[in-house]
Formats: C-alpha cells, sequence, structure tokens
C-alpha cells in the first residue's frame, strides 16, 4: 500500500489522498513544486519504488533517478503555473530492474472550489511498453509482406517471359498457319502481362503512376508486336493520375487488348499508321482511349462475332464501373473506357469495332 500522511477524515485531502492510494492505474498526487503529496500503490508495485519511502520527496530523486527527466519537469512545472497539460507525454523510462518502458504520462493541475487551496498536479502513467512492441512487430510483419510481394511480382513476370518464349518457339516449329497465327497471339498477350507485372514489382507504392506504366506497357507491345517502328506508331498520352495497383492491373489490360486489336485489324497489307493510348481524370471520373488511324470499322461489324479480346475489354470495363464508347473517327476507330459517377454504367456490345 502506498505512504501517505495521515488522512484528514473530515478535509478533501482525505479523499484525494485516498483515490489517487487505491487507483488501479499508476497515479502520483504533487505539489507545486514537484513533491511526491501521494502515490497510489500500484506506481510503487510497478515502477519498484519502495512505498514508504517515496511521500515527500521530489520525483526525480525516486527510484535511482530513472524519473530525473529535465524535459519531464519543464512540462509539470508549465503545468503546475497553469500555462500547461501534458496530453500523452511519450518517454522511455529505464528502470534497474524492468529494463527500459515505454510511457505515456497525463498531467493536469486540479481546479478547486476556493482558489486559497494549494497547486496540486494528478499525475496518470500508462506502460505501453507491449502495445509498442506489437506495434514494432506489425510495421515488420508489414515491411517483410511488402518485400515477400515485391519479390513475387518479379518470379511471376520472369515466369511469364519463360513461357512467352516457349510459346513462340512452338510458333516457329508448327506447320499449320492458323495455328502459328494463335501461337503468336498468345505470346504478345503472355509478353503483354509481364510487362504489367514487371511495372507493378518495379512499384513500391499503394498507387500506380498512370503514365509512366502505360508507356513501359506499349513499349513492350512494339517490341513484341511491331516489326518495322516507322510504319507503325505507337504513344501514350496520358496526365500524372495514379490509380490503386488492382485498378491499374484492369486498365493495363484493357489497354492491352485494345492495342493488340488495332495492331491486328486496323492497318492491314502494310499499311502505315499511329496508335495513341490517352488517359484523363477529373477527380473520380476518368477516361481511357484507344485510337488509331487505320481502316476503320468494317461494315459487317455490328454482326461480327465478338473475339476473345472483345470479351476481355467488356469484363474489364465492367469490373471498373465503366462504359465503352466506339467511335468511328474517319480515318480510324476510337475506342473509350469511361468511368463517370454521374452516368449509369450501361456496356454497349464493343463488337462494334474491329473484333479482336
Amino acid at each position: 500500500m502506498a505512504a501517505h500522511p495521515p488522512l484528514h477524515p473530515d478535509g478533501p485531502l482525505s479523499l484525494a489522498l485516498a483515490v489517487v492510494g487505491s487507483s488501479k492505474p499508476p497515479l502520483l498526487l504533487l505539489d507545486q513544486s514537484l513533491k511526491i503529496v501521494a502515490a497510489s500503490a500500484s506506481f510503487c508495485r510497478t515502477f519498484d519504488i519502495d512505498p514508504d519511502r517515496i511521500v515527500g520527496r521530489y520525483l526525480g530523486e525516486i527510484g535511482t533517478g530513472e524519473w530525473n527527466k529535465p524535459q519531464l519537469q519543464i512540462l509539470l512545472e508549465a503545468t503546475a503555473g497553469g500555462d500547461a497539460d501534458i496530453a500523452a507525454y511519450e518517454m522511455d523510462l529505464k528502470g534497474p530492474r524492468q529494463g527500459v518502458r515505454c510511457l505515456v504520462i497525463n498531467a493536469q493541475r486540479l481546479a478547486y472550489a476556493s482558489s486559497d487551496q494549494p497547486v496540486r498536479l494528478l499525475v496518470t502513467i500508462d506502460d505501453v511498453t507491449d502495445a509498442r512492441a506489437e506495434d514494432q512487430l506489425r510495421d515488420d510483419l508489414l515491411r517483410e509482406k511488402g518485400i515477400l510481394l515485391q519479390e513475387l511480382q518479379h518470379r511471376v513476370a520472369n515466369s511469364l517471359q519463360i513461357i512467352a518464349s516457349v510459346i513462340l518457339q512452338s510458333a516457329r516449329k508448327v506447320q499449320s498457319d492458323e495455328a502459328r497465327l494463335h501461337l503468336k497471339d498468345a505470346h504478345s498477350r503472355v509478353m503483354s502481362v509481364a510487362a504489367l507485372q514487371q511495372q507493378l514489382a518495379a512499384s513500391r507504392l499503394g498507387e500506380v503512376e498512370l503514365a509512366p506504366y502505360f508507356t513501359q506497357l506499349c513499349k513492350s507491345i512494339a517490341a513484341s508486336m511491331i516489326h518495322d517502328p516507322e510504319r507503325l506508331t505507337l504513344t501514350v498520352e496520358a496526365d500524372d493520375s495514379a490509380a490503386d495497383a488492382d485498378v491499374s492491373v484492369s486498365l493495363g489490360l484493357v489497354v492491352t487488348e485494345l492495342v493488340i486489336n488495332a495492331l491486328k485489324h486496323a492497318f492491314p497489307g502494310g499499311r502505315n499508321g499511329t496508335i495513341r493510348v490517352g488517359y484523363e481524370s477529373h477527380g473520380a471520373n476518368w477516361t481511357l482511349t484507344v485510337a488509331d488511324d487505320g481502316v476503320g470499322m468494317p461494315k459487317d461489324a455490328a454482326s461480327a462475332t465478338p473475339g476473345l479480346g472483345t470479351s476481355i475489354v467488356e469484363a474489364l470495363a465492367r469490373q471498373l464501373h465503366a462504359r465503352i464508347q466506339v467511335e468511328d473517327q474517319h480515318p480510324g476507330t476510337r475506342v473509350s473506357v469511361i468511368h463517370s459517377q454521374l452516368t449509369a454504367v450501361q456496356n454497349p456490345p464493343l463488337s462494334a469495332s474491329n473484333p479482336a
């Protein structure tokens, strides 16, 4: 039990000392000079202080001097003078037997009904050592998880490139022109997904900057599918928007499919041309476009059977809560994926464009 002066059975001091002495959380009652008027038994027990030798001593004198903290003393003196209150002051305390402990100190000057009462400070101490250790452990685990995720993304990207190489080798060996075409198509898609993974692995942030992301992606597509850069060019015009990793993956896949679609159908017979990828956003609303200056939409586009690329883009647009808009540019075709909070999402069939 904490030691304190004899209680005055009729005075308010007796009640204050009783409350402090029996408090379960560690408590101190100090006078204006920072001498200890009373200490809770929990304080003495928690910090290994002799309860019979604490009352009447200055705070900086108790224990082996571990409470002699100049910054704490300045804050307590300011509180005693009515200039401040200590709210959640965090400090480390190195005790003789307990080791280093992390404490949160709160102190306030007691208000009396009468102004002639002596100044008293009520100081509460909360030991948050275990909580801080848990926070540190959680931060370490999150950091380790991030490192493992980055490593996984690198491995996935490398594996996809190996798969793409195997597919390309198979395409060179098959005799059927149709099978070779399908294998080369599969190779292009795998290489594009690998580029997506590489770009995500390079980003250590929660969001991905879309302009460099689309630029790198289009460079990868061009390297694998455009054999004559002087005949066909692929450009990116995007603002400084960023998106969550999941959203950026879906946007990247949309770009991949629409660009592949344009490369396959917009420039037949060795025709020259340009494909432009654009992205702009205004708040939560954004528009992704892939436009070409090729031959435009075929006359029978409305009755054409949607290909795999078309189905992928339509599914991704639904996932992004966006709508698809297809326009004949004369020359060429412009496909827009539009996310707007002001209009209902209604996806018309993409088969009106060149079927992928």
